[in-house]
């Protein structure tokens, strides 16, 4: 951590407050800060806040950098909601947008922001969703199969449940939640939606039990929590939105502008990690004898591979667990 921040006792003031802020407990909070500063220090900076949440990131970088404005995005109207009335103080330096993330380069013009000097990702599902029992997202309380982290629009998890033809559904298991037994939950999805439709999360829950293998119960985990995760990525396009909306971040930057990216699981950090690298590398062909302006990397990494949290943030914020965090900082002008 860097130890010209502040204190403990005033960084806890960031996850210790409102009605909201008791409910969210911001990941690698100070590790992002720490990130993120150098890049906000100076006049005018602004920072794009692409998964807003309930506004646990947001109002620590605000309340960090008096300067500083905010761009908030995020698809869920009622996330948007509730980080306003967190974010109220700091209402003259903020700009709350209902947009997926990859819409990034749009919002910033027509808002006549950019390029800016900081870009923040916290991707999954939030708390907020986790933690409202109608949202069906948790495969531990009874709810409506919905998953859609933007309640307003697009199928639900039970339309994709009950209308996809089987290859599509074994495709979403597999690909989305890396599930081996995707084709025996499949037909057994078959043969319980031909009774009746698949409406609740205990429903697809008790499906799985039995579905699932001997060996696969006994290892890895709840048996429903791949396949959670599969149709959540599948109800709200996730990977595409983030295959779009890290390069689109990186473009958004100005020169030194700094790009934080945290991620919960594998295939959202592959992602990450590709575009990362790719634009963190020299592109001239190997036997160019002079480098041309163009031809050097657009990005210089701030992290040795993705960095995890350490026990006492796992042990204060279980949510922190799975996080992957990756930083690149823009060295080199966009051609």
């Amino acid at each position: 951590m860097d130890p010209t921040g502040p204190s403990h006792d005033d960084a806890s003031q960031f996850t210790h407050m409102r009605t909201t802020g008791e409910r969210h407990v911001p990941v690698l909070l100070e590790r992002c800060l720490e990130l993120l500063a150098p890049a906000l220090d100076g006049p005018d900076a602004v920072v794009v806040d692409g998964t807003l949440g309930l506004g646990g990131h947001a109002e620590a970088l605000l309340t960090r950098h008096p300067g500083l404005t905010l761009v908030g995005l995020d698809r869920d109207p009622e996330a948007l909601r509730l980080a306003g009335e967190r974010l109220a103080p700091h209402a003259g330096r903020i700009h709350l947008v209902h947009a997926v993330f990859d819409e990034i380069a749009d919002v910033l013009d027509r808002l006549g922001l950019g390029p800016v000097q900081g870009v923040l990702f916290d991707l999954g599902v939030s708390s907020l969703q986790l933690d409202e029992d109608q949202r069906g997202f948790s495969y531990s309380r009874e709810a409506p199969l919905d998953m859609r982290m933007d309640p307003t629009t697009g199928p639900s998890a039970a339309d994709v449940l009950n209308s996809y033809a089987p290859g599509e559904l074994v495709r979403v298991l597999r690909d989305y939640g890396e599930e081996r037994a995707a084709r025996r939950i499949v037909e057994a999805v078959v043969r319980a939606r031909r009774r009746a439709p698949l409406r609740t999360s205990a429903e697809l829950v008790a499906l799985l039990e039995q579905a699932m293998p001997a060996a696969s119960r006994r290892t890895g985990g709840h048996p429903a929590k791949r396949t959670f995760q599969a149709l959540r990525i599948e109800v709200n396009g996730e990977l595409d939105a983030i295959a779009g909306a890290i390069p689109a971040a990186v473009d958004a930057l100005a020169l030194h502008g700094r790009l934080v990216v945290m991620s919960y699981q594998s295939l959202e950090d592959r992602i990450v990690k590709r575009v990362l690298t790719q634009r963190s590398q020299v592109t001239a062909p190997p036997d160019m004898p002079v480098l041309r302006p163009e031809d050097h990397p657009e990005l210089a990494l701030l992290t040795r591979g993705a960095e995890k949290a350490d026990e006492a943030e796992i042990a204060a914020n279980p949510r922190a667990a799975s996080v992957r965090l990756r930083a690149a900082e823009r060295v080199r002008e966009a051609a």
